[in-house]
């Protein structure tokens, strides 16, 4: 089985091409940038690293990303590895690996990627009715019983 899940930001914009031909394809590479777990070094700082992978798409998911995929924009891709190889023209062999995507969403809410909280400022969300100061809600005296847990 050969299936890969991503999720990761754009690099820069996806790069759209269409093919020559009657039945032109939309064909769109882009780089995902995708963290690695936190790995702590030898002296105990944690490094945030991230892999930097090459992506194409083609058809409908290449036009999704030509209208909505811009730098920094964070993505959940899925799809599948595929490798080849060409000769470059120096005479080289060259060696390609990409991920081939086959489906591609928002991984994240617009409010959340300009760098906002989902569009709720803290003053805006509302507060529980009866709720104290310390935001927990005030129990009545004398309903012990009623409770479902001690």
């Amino acid at each position: 089985m050969n299936k890969v899940i991503l999720m990761g930001r754009l690099t820069r914009d996806a790069e759209i091409r269409y093919s020559q031909g009657d039945a032109s394809t939309a064909v769109a590479r882009f780089t995902l940038a995708v963290d690695r777990r936190v790995r702590r070094d030898a002296n105990n700082n944690d490094s945030q690293t991230a892999d930097f992978i090459s992506c194409v798409a083609f058809n409908r998911t290449a036009e999704f990303l030509e209208r909505f995929g811009r730098k920094g924009t964070k993505f959940i891709l899925e799809g599948r590895i595929q490798t080849g190889s060409y000769t470059n023209k120096d005479g080289q062999r060259v060696y390609t690996t990409d991920v081939v995507a086959e489906n591609v969403e928002f991984a994240e809410s617009k409010g959340q990627s300009d760098g906002g909280n989902g569009g709720f400022a803290p003053a805006d969300r509302p507060s529980p009715s009866g709720a104290a100061g310390d935001g927990f809600m005030n129990i009545p005296d004398g309903i012990d019983e009623e409770l479902p847990f001690n």
